[in-house]
């Protein structure tokens, strides 16, 4: 949920409003629907998941339970919504069973996590950024996996036309992008995309899937 582009003080931020408030509410709704979601799409126990902006693991909580161990694997800048996550949200018994590999990176250094997934998934990410921070995510995940087969699903605000939206990335600031412009992004960093659309998502999100 959070954005590579934060100001310093996100985490005073987290800490005055609590990790479940912070990523914007509704807890228990959006982390579900992601999980229906990717289950509906193909995603199975033994396959590998990487949640990029996993924030304080809204959708990691119903993942981790039902991947093998060390299957979820989570990229997040803000190192308090993580061990918010981990604390307060996992059972210390699943954490040590199920083994989630998270990394502390605003730079999209998916190189640091020790396996390739098969699926990954940026949940109200690409609504917090500029056109070039979602093309360094897609560039570098698209580097990472290599010939991995990987397919990565992304929400975002849809337009109709291009918007102005604000100059730097922020998770406090909504990013409007029309469908041509995602589609362009995935294209530019090697990824084939694909409009998704409507997936139910209560603040009207939208989905597009890059596959290499």
């Amino acid at each position: 949920m959070s954005s590579p582009d934060g100001a310093p003080d996100e985490g005073n931020i987290v800490q005055a409003l609590g990790h479940r408030r912070y990523v914007g509410g509704r807890w228990d709704e959006i982390g579900r629907l992601q999980f229906d979601y990717l289950l509906a799409e193909g995603l199975g126990p033994e396959q590998v998941l990487l949640d990029v902006g996993c924030g304080a693991l809204r959708g990691g909580i119903h993942f981790i339970p039902f991947l093998n161990a060390g299957h979820y694997l989570g990229v997040e800048q803000e190192p308090l919504l993580v061990s918010a996550g981990l604390s307060q949200e996992l059972p210390a018994a699943l954490r040590d069973r199920k083994r989630p590999e998270i990394v502390i990176s605003s730079e999209f250094e998916f190189e640091r996590l020790s396996r390739r997934p098969d699926y990954a998934i940026a949940q109200s990410l690409f609504t917090h950024l500029t056109p070039d921070r979602i093309a360094q995510c897609l560039r570098n995940l698209r580097c990472f996996v290599d010939e991995r087969p990987c397919r990565f699903y992304a929400t975002f605000l849809e337009a109709e036309t291009p918007v102005e939206n604000p100059t730097s990335s922020n998770p406090r600031e909504a990013f409007l992008y029309t469908r041509d412009e995602m589609e362009r992004l995935g294209e530019r960093t090697n990824w084939a995309a694909q409009y998704l659309g409507d997936w139910r998502h209560p603040r009207g999100q939208m989905m597009m899937v890059y596959t290499n």
